[in-house]
């Protein structure tokens, strides 16, 4: 049995109010609020469709032997490198096998449909067992543009494999066809758009169908046999008339999430269809397509194993974890869309050794520490001396992953001074529960909500950006636990 094994899934923690973006700019564009129900969600300063990716994948990890994993695949339009392996920076985060193969999936929308696909094609043909599936996005529009209201950020994640599935594969059918309702050329940083109505009457309603319904004459069921239908259309209204075309009523038609976090790009299918197993029982037959240039449309089961599978954030637990914004400015800040005066301080020079990266490449990218063999302290950094005083052990020391370890707030600071697009800076010590200890950035929240012996978790973040030679350095940073 092929199929889904587990999931994961991550909307970022700030919410945007759309009425804040027709607040700000509804002088300029009025016609806007027709979109302006609900909230988008959007990535804090320090997040994009990399570190979405980790958080994603390390909730779809939860209760999984990461040992197993012997292919990691990314899926995303916004990738932060065009010539660096993206998927190879999200593998040494969660620390999966060196042997694992790595590969990004781009260029459509439909990235994470196709890459969950191949997971699949990858693991029938035994070549490998555990496949790692990420999508994310974080896509850009100009201010006050119909998009600016339909797009949120997010990411899903999935493992497929063949052993404790709780979704069985049970088929698939793709079409390909160069429609183009929009593009990102090489070098541009916003997409261009057709009118809305290209996508909606020649995409979006002809070729969902034609896919969804090749896959249901492959494989033999009718829509009776259907729980849910899983596919993205950012046009709310049109979102269900699409289906009821195929004859699906309103009820098996799983909700596009517009006015809880937006459509999320690549990831907006797989995020969906998390969203449906999450409240999925054991028999239940989905269909979940993928759009972008052509459709993927893929029909799972779910089977009995779908409620041994630990508990997680998920989409559900993501959505609840929210915090408003209703300030535009900072929301375009956040996004190096508004220029401001950063001072003197941001100056510092930006350059990554790449070969200091190299050699610490574990402990920066994947925070792996060292534990002492001899007497079991754990300490960050690595170091050859065990930082234990009645220890002391030369050369005794193996890695030892921080990442997932709990953690409470030591000491802490508001430095107003400090170059922060978020200010205050705010950092301190942390304790970990198991031994350890180390000088973090605390991220997620705000100064006054944080206090000594507050527990902490560990979250992959940005850490600074060089805009002189286009490279994201990453970190790891301190989130108070909710």
């Amino acid at each position: 049995m092929v199929g889904i094994v587990s999931y994961g899934g991550y909307i970022p923690r700030l919410r945007l109010n759309r009425m804040a973006i027709f607040g700000a700019m509804g002088w300029f564009a009025p016609a806007i609020v027709q979109f302006a129900q609900g909230e988008k969600a959007m990535c804090n300063w320090d997040e994009d469709s990399l570190t979405m990716a980790v958080a994603a994948a390390r909730d779809c990890l939860i209760g999984m032997d990461k040992s197993k994993v012997d292919a990691a695949y990314l899926a995303s339009t916004t990738l932060p490198f065009l010539d660096r392996l993206n998927a190879g920076i999200m593998a040494t985060a969660l620390s999966l096998p060196e042997s694992a193969f790595t590969a990004d999936f781009a260029s459509t929308q439909r990235a994470g449909a196709s890459a969950l696909l191949n997971a699949v094609n990858v693991v029938k043909s035994g070549e490998k067992s555990n496949v790692l599936v990420a999508a994310s996005d974080k896509r850009e529009t100009k201010s006050a543009y119909l998009h600016e209201m339909w797009y949120g950020d997010g990411a899903a994640s999935v493992i497929v494999g063949n052993e404790n599935v709780i979704a069985e594969w049970k088929g698939s059918h793709s079409v390909t066809y160069d429609f183009v309702p929009h593009y990102r050329g090489a070098g541009r940083h916003y997409d261009y758009n057709w009118e809305e109505r290209w996508i909606r009457d020649e995409g979006y309603a002809k070729i969902i169908p034609e896919a969804v319904g090749g896959l249901m004459k492959k494989c033999g069921v009718t829509v009776n046999e259907i729980s849910k239908i899983v596919y993205p259309c950012f046009f709310k209204r049109e979102h269900g008339g699409i289906a009821k075309g195929i004859g699906f009523p309103p009820n098996k038609v799983q909700d596009n999430l517009h006015e809880v976090c937006g459509e999320t790009g690549a990831a907006h299918s797989l995020v969906m269809l998390i969203s449906a197993l999450e409240d999925a029982k054991p028999g239940d037959n989905i269909i979940v397509a993928g759009f972008g240039q052509g459709c993927d449309a893929m029909l799972f089961q779910v089977t009995d194993n779908i409620g041994k599978l630990p508990a997680r954030k998920g989409v559900k637990g993501s959505l609840k974890r929210r915090k408003e914004c209703a300030i535009y400015t900072k929301y375009l800040k956040f996004r190096n869309l508004l220029e401001t005066e950063m001072g003197i301080r941001a100056e510092v020079p930006m350059q990554t050794a790449m070969t200091q990266l190299w050699r610490s490449h574990k402990m920066i990218t994947g925070l792996v520490g060292g534990k002492c063999k001899k007497c079991g302290a754990p300490q960050f950094p690595r170091q050859d001396i065990c930082v234990n005083p009645e220890c002391n052990a030369i050369r005794q020391m193996e890695d030892y992953e921080f990442s997932s370890k709990s953690a409470k707030v030591k000491t802490f600071t508001g430095d107003l001074l400090a170059v922060s697009v978020d200010p205050p800076a705010i950092y301190g010590m942390i304790q970990f529960d198991e031994g350890g200890r180390m000088l973090a950035d605390f991220t997620d929240c705000e100064l006054a909500d944080v206090k000594v012996g507050q527990p902490v978790e560990m979250t992959f973040r940005i850490k600074y950006y060089d805009k002189e030679r286009n490279f994201t350095g990453y970190f790891w940073k301190a989130m108070p636990k909710a």
